[in-house]
């Protein structure tokens, strides 16, 4: 079983600094047996960014739907697994008001960076809280998980203004807060007519990612971690997609380094 000390030791080997912007995507399984499970991961982050900001995703994309279109902050439990909905409801953070790709957020600027999501009418929408993760030199974590669990590269998707990526068919959403206050707007989410699920392929950037510093390796209990750094990332996979007009993400594929170096 690893202990939280030992989890905060493996992260200070991630390059992980005390006051970073760190995001996890995490299989708890791949970790391994810890100390106190999922929160006992969540703990060592939180004591480890002692001046940082820690952001797990909440995800209800699953539930908030146009058969169901709430999102009840209090009561909405995240679809993505164990850690997320265990995280989702702890006092000692905030959670973002995001239809369906919400953030709980631990550490220093949490409430100011996730503001404002109960207006974002996309998932990912350029200006608010996913596509910020650059801005702030944030680093995610893939731990024990591959970038087709990668969130941020469909902020990517949406700042660069991949066609066919987002439902043309919205729905009306209600948004309900700490104090019950609610909140309506159209919103729409992910689609794609020619893949049932286009992150499937967001794989195919990870060798563009490696080889110019974007991304590299590392372990936290027993799960490899791919260490994103989002700036780059998001530098990189722009830059490929500003040499093609074919979309990446609708098969598996290599990409030539012509679109990329």
């Amino acid at each position: 079983m690893f202990t939280e000390k030992e989890l905060m030791a493996q992260i200070q080997t991630l390059g992980i600094q005390s006051n970073d912007t760190v995001l996890i995507h995490t299989s708890l399984r791949a970790i391994g047996s810890v100390e106190n499970g999922a929160d006992g991961v969540i703990n060592a982050f939180c004591n480890y960014l002692t001046d940082g900001l820690f952001l797990v995703p909440t995800h209800t994309w699953a539930s908030v739907n146009p058969d169901n279109p709430v999102f009840d902050v209090s009561a909405s439990v995240p679809c993505i697994g164990t850690l997320p909905a265990v995280a989702a409801f702890r006092k000692d953070g905030i959670r973002s008001l995001h239809p369906t790709h919400s953030i709980w957020a631990h550490g220093k600027n949490a409430a100011e960076f996730i503001a404002g999501e109960e207006k974002a009418e996309t998932p990912a929408p350029p200006g608010f809280a996913w596509a910020r993760l650059a801005d702030v030199n944030a680093k995610i974590l893939l731990i024990g998980v591959g970038n087709d669990k990668n969130t941020f590269i469909h902020a990517i998707d949406e700042i660069a203004d991949i066609p066919d990526r987002l439902s043309p068919e919205p729905f009306t959403v209600t948004i309900i807060d700490r104090n019950r206050t609610e909140y309506q707007h159209t919103y729409a989410g992910h689609y794609c007519s020619r893949s049932d699920d286009v992150s499937r392929q967001f794989v195919n950037f990870e060798k563009p990612l490696v080889e110019l510093g974007a991304l590299q390796y590392g372990k936290l209990g027993n799960a490899v971690v791919r260490i994103v750094d989002a700036k780059k990332c998001r530098d990189i996979i722009l830059r490929i997609y500003s040499r093609t007009t074919e979309d990446l993400c609708i098969r598996m594929m290599e990409l030539s380094q012509e679109l990329y170096l």
